[in-house]
């Protein structure tokens, strides 16, 4: 990543507030209970057909904790592209290290925790952690990025799972050929669409990148959540991105919110199809997650809500025509108008010199307090930030909130 005189790194390192509830008020299934998508998306129909099986996604974040209960067992291979973790990309790096195990419990948790535990969209697919680092100590994010969708295809993946925002619409030419080194071999690459929460306002790359399923959020009924995503006309399908739970390193689970929630409950939904249906290349896999959606908003794809919410029984079930093209927009095409037509060279009186463009940040979530990884030039933002601390200890449940309070501290001194 990355790095430069006196910059300011803000995470959110966190205040701990503790709530404590009589045991009794707990189920003893409350972790199960609180995962609402698996009905209301139809996802619990989608088992009857397929949970994943023979599918494997790659997690690119922060590292995702193999020896977590609801993870073991799952995680199949990793590596390390930030310097900072093990080689196995399977320790959890950076500020907010709790993150990529978060991520890749929502896509294959396998249910098998204190509370029945966690269980992901697709509980028998595969993950690969591909460990990532954001911040002052970390190599360059775009590099990392770059280096970690190319090993993640070769590793096997089926899936990209990249709850994570560069926040920009551009993009180096360096994700040029790493993101369609992943489509040309297949690979369906899903990004989160950031939240205006953490201040995302408009989406950024990788999620407007063509042939990238970008997801957006929305809340418990169904309408776009304001904190929680963000907007623009790449979006592809929208997803569950509040009141969400997860399991962390330490096996403490949280209940979070943001597009990087979202976007592993789509991964585990493309996986799913897959799973179902491997005779299907990606575009038709990515045609049939949006062609399915329940449609919302007033146009299709709508600004928030792209085709409408997923609907994975849907997904994996339903007659859908083959298609020649991806939905989402054909990325060797964008690199040959953008990038490698002639043009002619810049005048020497150019007005606007080349400025460095900000870099990727894993992509924050909205709090419960608001809980941000702000956006520098420095950081790539995350899609997700845990919020509240569910687990039980000393025979009582005990939520803990995550709070600011020295990440403002920290900004004011470093200011």
């Amino acid at each position: 990543m990355r790095r430069s005189g006196g910059f300011v790194v803000a995470i959110v390192l966190g205040a701990l507030v503790a709530v404590v509830v009589p045991a009794s008020a707990a189920s003893a299934d409350q972790v199960r209970d609180a995962e609402y998508w698996l009905a209301d998306y139809g996802i619990q129909r989608a088992w009857q057909t397929t949970r994943g099986a023979g599918t494997t996604v790659a997690v690119i974040d922060t590292g995702v904790d193999s020896s977590v209960r609801e993870l073991q067992g799952a995680v199949v291979g990793g590596t390390d592209v930030s310097g900072l973790g093990s080689p196995d990309g399977q320790t959890p790096v950076g500020e907010d290290p709790n993150h990529g195990t978060l991520v890749g419990s929502m896509v294959a948790g396998r249910g098998t925790g204190s509370g029945d535990g966690v269980i992901g969209v697709a509980p028998e697919a595969d993950l690969l952690s591909v460990s990532v680092g954001f911040g002052s100590t970390a190599v360059d994010s775009d590099d990392q990025i770059a280096r970690a969708v190319r090993w993640a295809v070769d590793a096997g993946a089926d899936v990209i799972n990249m709850s994570l925002t560069r926040n920009t619409l551009d993009w180096p030419t360096s994700w040029d050929d790493a993101f369609l080194y992943a489509m040309q071999h297949d690979v369906v690459v899903v990004a989160a669409a950031g939240n205006r929460g953490s201040g995302t306002t408009e989406v950024g790359a990788p999620a407007t990148m063509p042939g990238v399923l970008t997801v957006a959020g929305v809340d418990r009924q169904g309408t776009a959540s304001f904190d929680a995503s963000s907007q623009g006309i790449t979006i592809g399908v929208a997803a569950p991105s509040e009141d969400l739970v997860g399991v962390g390193p330490g096996d403490v689970h949280y209940s979070w919110s943001g597009t990087s929630g979202a976007t592993p409950l789509v991964a585990g939904i493309v996986a799913l199809v897959r799973s179902a249906h491997p005779e299907l290349d990606a575009d038709d896999v990515i045609n049939r997650v949006v062609a399915t959606a329940t449609p919302k908003g007033t146009t299709a794809p709508d600004p928030l809500y792209g085709y409408g919410l997923v609907d994975a029984a849907a997904a994996v079930t339903a007659s859908v025509p083959t298609v020649a093209e991806n939905p989402m927009g054909d990325l060797a095409e964008w690199i040959r108008v953008h990038r490698r037509a002639d043009v002619p060279a810049p005048s020497a009186q150019a007005t606007n010199p080349a400025v460095e463009a900000p870099v990727p940040t894993p992509v924050t979530d909205p709090g419960q307090p608001l809980a941000v990884l702000l956006p520098t030039v420095e950081t790539m933002r995350s899609t997700g930030i845990p919020l509240i601390v569910f687990t039980v200890f000393g025979g009582a449940a005990v939520l803990v909130a995550v709070g600011a309070v020295r990440q403002f501290r920290r900004a004011r001194r470093s200011g």
